[in-house]
């Protein structure tokens, strides 16, 4: 991956070389900071209205515009109102995404933060992650229901695709978004698909305080991502992995080998047998086959509800010694007590 970032610290170029692709859209520049005027009609802390949008402010003058101190990435340092921005783009050696840490010492009031991207890309639609699973949404406007949806909630992920290349922005944590598609004038043709991220508001009733101070985010940028990309990306941002040094070499509880299959527990039964419950779900909305492996002897496996109480209806997962076979339903999340030796 080839990232420009020009001398407003903003990302004017994000190609893709295997796919001979650019991500930015021509004359666009993505990390783009914009600023709203934000006087909801009812409820200040819970509501947005949609006329936010007719102003904006992009924030793009910086005050440096530097290497950072390990000579792989840029530091941008912005000031807006009472508020400074702090940024470290940087690109992880060996991975194919850009990343993006934001640091915000928020001081605004009635004001509405954003973060743009905006993709060459055309799409009808796009993925947004939700609790084991995601969901799809237009990115029209075409009906009252959808333009409606001018903010719209998302966890560790959006995604979006042309049949055979893609584009996903990913987070640490769950945060709003909206999604617009625009027809580029003459000189420039083709479409243009935002992607926007919601970072910071400032109301001020009921606390006038609210959200005052500093806040921190991780985004990456990930051309060319399907949305098995998505899900991995997503995943690796908020659970970083993490070495301990010991004496020996612990083999891992549980292993799966698909990567459709996402294991999102492994715990000790909550009655103390001492039996251990894993939790999982087919993450891409196809079906999946997989092995499942545990690390220890297991001598009998159950499927449970989410109370660890067993299913009474349908046959439990076949199992070889410490390998179970498993078949998963698009999205259809699942819970085994394994029993050991």
């Amino acid at each position: 991956m080839r990232i420009a970032v020009d001398a407003r610290g903003l990302v004017v170029s994000a190609y893709d070389p295997a796919a001979d692709r650019e991500t930015v859209a021509p004359g666009e520049a993505a990390n783009l900071l914009q600023l709203h005027p934000d006087f909801p009609n009812m409820w200040d802390a819970w509501d947005v209205d949609s006329f936010y949008r007719n102003t904006v402010t992009d924030l793009t003058d910086a005050e440096s515009v530097t290497a950072g101190e390990d000579g792989a990435s840029v530091r941008v340092v912005r000031a807006f109102g009472a508020s400074r921005v702090t940024q470290l783009l940087s690109l992880p050696p060996g991975e194919r995404r850009l990343v993006i840490d934001t640091e915000v010492d928020w001081h605004e009031t009635e004001k509405f933060l954003k973060l743009a991207f905006p993709f060459d890309l055309h799409a009808e639609r796009y993925a947004s992650e939700t609790q084991f699973g995601h969901v799809h949404r237009p990115t029209h406007t075409n009906t009252s229901w959808e333009a409606a949806k001018f903010e719209a909630c998302n966890h560790r992920f959006v995604q979006l695709e042309e049949p055979g290349w893609g584009v996903a922005v990913v987070n640490d944590s769950t945060y709003g978004h909206d999604v617009t598609r625009t027809v580029r004038g003459a000189g420039r043709p083709g479409t243009t698909t935002t992607v926007r991220v919601s970072l910071l508001r400032a109301p001020r009733f009921p606390d006038p305080e609210t959200d005052q101070g500093v806040h921190r985010f991780r985004h990456a940028l990930i051309p060319g991502a399907s949305v098995a990309d998505a899900v991995r990306e997503g995943w690796r941002i908020n659970l970083p992995e993490r070495s301990a040094t010991g004496a020996r070499e612990v083999a891992p509880l549980v292993t799966v080998d698909n990567d459709a299959v996402v294991v999102t527990a492994v715990k000790l039964a909550d009655d103390g047998s001492g039996d251990v419950v894993v939790r999982f779900h087919e993450a891409h909305g196809g079906r999946a086959r997989a092995t499942l492996t545990a690390g220890f002897p297991v001598a009998e496996v159950t499927a449970t509800d989410l109370l660890e109480r067993p299913v009474e209806d349908g046959e439990p997962p076949a199992h070889e010694a410490e390998r179970i076979a498993l078949r998963l339903r698009p999205f259809e999340l699942m819970t085994l007590r394994l029993r050991r030796h």
